[in-house]
Protein backbone atom coordinates (compact mmCIF):
# COMPACT_ATOMS: atom_id res chain seq x y z
CA UNK A 1 0.00 0.00 0.00
CA UNK A 2 1.63 3.45 -0.77
CA UNK A 3 2.39 6.01 1.95
CA UNK A 4 0.09 8.72 1.74
CA UNK A 5 1.72 12.25 1.33
CA UNK A 6 0.98 14.81 4.35
CA UNK A 7 -1.43 17.52 3.86
CA UNK A 8 -0.52 20.87 3.44
CA UNK A 9 -2.12 24.42 2.96
CA UNK A 10 -1.60 23.89 -0.45
CA UNK A 11 -3.80 20.97 -0.52
CA UNK A 12 -6.61 23.17 1.19
CA UNK A 13 -9.26 24.32 -1.62
CA UNK A 14 -9.36 28.40 -2.37
CA UNK A 15 -11.62 30.46 -3.05
CA UNK A 16 -13.84 29.93 -6.19
CA UNK A 17 -13.04 26.08 -6.03
CA UNK A 18 -16.88 24.88 -6.63
CA UNK A 19 -16.21 22.53 -3.94
CA UNK A 20 -16.36 24.68 -1.36
CA UNK A 21 -20.03 25.64 -1.79
CA UNK A 22 -21.41 22.13 -2.11
CA UNK A 23 -23.42 20.79 1.14
CA UNK A 24 -21.73 17.68 2.66
CA UNK A 25 -23.07 14.50 2.84
CA UNK A 26 -23.25 13.25 6.44
CA UNK A 27 -20.41 10.43 7.61
CA UNK A 28 -22.17 6.89 6.97
CA UNK A 29 -21.02 3.98 8.99
CA UNK A 30 -18.59 2.61 6.12
CA UNK A 31 -16.95 6.48 6.75
CA UNK A 32 -15.57 5.27 9.79
CA UNK A 33 -12.49 3.27 9.08
CA UNK A 34 -11.58 6.52 7.16
CA UNK A 35 -12.17 8.85 9.99
CA UNK A 36 -8.75 8.64 11.37
CA UNK A 37 -6.72 9.58 7.95
CA UNK A 38 -9.20 12.22 7.36
CA UNK A 39 -8.45 13.63 10.79
CA UNK A 40 -4.85 13.59 10.36
CA UNK A 41 -5.22 15.06 6.85
CA UNK A 42 -6.92 18.16 8.51
CA UNK A 43 -4.50 18.04 11.09
CA UNK A 44 -1.72 18.25 9.02
CA UNK A 45 -3.22 20.92 7.20
CA UNK A 46 -4.19 23.22 10.11
CA UNK A 47 -1.05 23.32 11.22
CA UNK A 48 0.69 23.91 7.91
CA UNK A 49 -1.16 27.10 7.98
CA UNK A 50 -0.55 27.83 11.63
CA UNK A 51 3.27 27.71 10.49
CA UNK A 52 2.85 29.61 7.27
CA UNK A 53 0.19 32.62 8.24
CA UNK A 54 0.22 32.79 11.89
CA UNK A 55 -3.92 31.63 12.36
CA UNK A 56 -5.75 28.31 12.45
CA UNK A 57 -8.08 27.08 15.19
CA UNK A 58 -10.11 24.72 12.93
CA UNK A 59 -10.70 23.48 9.52
CA UNK A 60 -14.00 21.65 7.75
CA UNK A 61 -13.68 18.68 6.19
CA UNK A 62 -14.82 20.50 2.83
CA UNK A 63 -11.54 22.61 2.45
CA UNK A 64 -9.68 19.65 1.35
CA UNK A 65 -12.15 17.96 -0.88
CA UNK A 66 -13.73 15.81 1.65
CA UNK A 67 -17.46 16.43 1.09
CA UNK A 68 -18.68 14.74 4.68
CA UNK A 69 -19.88 17.01 7.98
CA UNK A 70 -16.69 16.55 9.70
CA UNK A 71 -15.01 19.13 11.88
CA UNK A 72 -11.87 19.12 13.09
CA UNK A 73 -11.01 21.74 15.99
CA UNK A 74 -7.76 22.27 17.86
CA UNK A 75 -7.34 25.15 20.83
CA UNK A 76 -6.03 23.70 23.80
CA UNK A 77 -6.63 19.69 22.48
CA UNK A 78 -8.46 18.16 19.51
CA UNK A 79 -11.99 18.41 18.87
CA UNK A 80 -13.55 16.10 16.26
CA UNK A 81 -17.06 17.09 15.29
CA UNK A 82 -18.75 14.16 13.42
CA UNK A 83 -22.70 14.74 11.88
CA UNK A 84 -22.73 17.86 13.55
CA UNK A 85 -26.56 19.49 13.73
CA UNK A 86 -27.33 23.25 15.48
CA UNK A 87 -29.40 22.86 18.26
CA UNK A 88 -29.80 26.75 19.24
CA UNK A 89 -28.10 29.85 17.80
CA UNK A 90 -28.21 32.73 20.74
CA UNK A 91 -30.42 35.97 19.55
CA UNK A 92 -27.47 38.01 20.90
CA UNK A 93 -25.01 38.45 17.69
CA UNK A 94 -21.32 40.54 17.73
CA UNK A 95 -19.31 41.77 14.74
CA UNK A 96 -15.81 40.88 13.98
CA UNK A 97 -13.14 40.03 11.05
CA UNK A 98 -12.98 36.60 9.93
CA UNK A 99 -10.23 34.52 8.23
CA UNK A 100 -10.27 31.65 6.48
CA UNK A 101 -7.84 28.95 5.22
CA UNK A 102 -9.53 29.02 2.08
CA UNK A 103 -7.92 32.31 1.22
CA UNK A 104 -5.42 33.58 4.00
CA UNK A 105 -4.81 37.05 2.90
CA UNK A 106 -8.20 38.07 3.23
CA UNK A 107 -10.09 39.31 6.50
CA UNK A 108 -14.21 39.36 6.11
CA UNK A 109 -16.23 41.61 8.68
CA UNK A 110 -19.04 39.68 9.61
CA UNK A 111 -22.01 38.78 12.26
CA UNK A 112 -22.51 36.34 14.30
CA UNK A 113 -24.25 34.69 17.11
CA UNK A 114 -22.82 34.89 20.81
CA UNK A 115 -23.30 31.26 21.48
CA UNK A 116 -24.12 28.24 19.73
CA UNK A 117 -25.39 24.57 20.76
CA UNK A 118 -24.41 21.49 18.49
CA UNK A 119 -25.18 18.00 18.67
CA UNK A 120 -22.50 15.61 17.16
CA UNK A 121 -21.12 12.56 17.50
CA UNK A 122 -17.48 12.42 18.85
CA UNK A 123 -14.96 9.44 17.81
CA UNK A 124 -16.15 6.90 19.80
CA UNK A 125 -19.75 7.30 17.97
CA UNK A 126 -21.17 9.12 21.67
CA UNK A 127 -23.78 11.54 21.15
CA UNK A 128 -22.96 14.95 22.39
CA UNK A 129 -23.97 18.42 22.65
CA UNK A 130 -22.12 21.31 23.64
CA UNK A 131 -22.69 24.83 24.00
CA UNK A 132 -19.64 27.47 22.37
CA UNK A 133 -19.59 31.39 23.86
CA UNK A 134 -17.80 34.19 21.62
CA UNK A 135 -14.94 33.51 20.07
CA UNK A 136 -15.48 29.65 19.73
CA UNK A 137 -19.38 29.93 19.01
CA UNK A 138 -17.39 32.46 15.89
CA UNK A 139 -15.53 29.42 15.12
CA UNK A 140 -17.57 26.86 15.49
CA UNK A 141 -20.17 28.98 12.90
CA UNK A 142 -17.27 29.42 10.80
CA UNK A 143 -16.53 25.65 10.74
CA UNK A 144 -20.19 24.41 10.57
CA UNK A 145 -21.21 26.80 7.43
CA UNK A 146 -18.34 25.33 5.16
CA UNK A 147 -20.49 21.90 5.73
CA UNK A 148 -23.32 23.95 4.76
CA UNK A 149 -21.25 25.31 1.31
CA UNK A 150 -21.45 28.88 2.87
CA UNK A 151 -17.92 30.62 3.08
CA UNK A 152 -17.79 33.91 5.17
CA UNK A 153 -17.31 36.11 1.73
CA UNK A 154 -21.23 35.23 1.57
CA UNK A 155 -22.07 36.73 5.10
CA UNK A 156 -20.38 40.07 4.66
CA UNK A 157 -21.65 43.09 6.30
CA UNK A 158 -21.67 45.07 3.05
CA UNK A 159 -19.89 45.24 0.23
CA UNK A 160 -16.78 46.90 2.12
CA UNK A 161 -16.35 44.45 4.82
CA UNK A 162 -12.86 43.14 3.30
CA UNK A 163 -9.43 43.92 3.91
CA UNK A 164 -6.39 42.01 3.45
CA UNK A 165 -4.62 40.67 6.22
Amino acid sequence: MPTRLPKTADDILKLGDPRLYLTCEPVEEADWELLVDWIAQLREAMQDVRRRYGFGRGIAAPQLGILKRLIYIEIEEPLVLIKPTVVTLSEERFTLWDDCMSFPNLLVEVERHRSITLSYLNLEGQQCETTFQDDRAELVQHEFDHLEGILCTMRARDARSFRWR
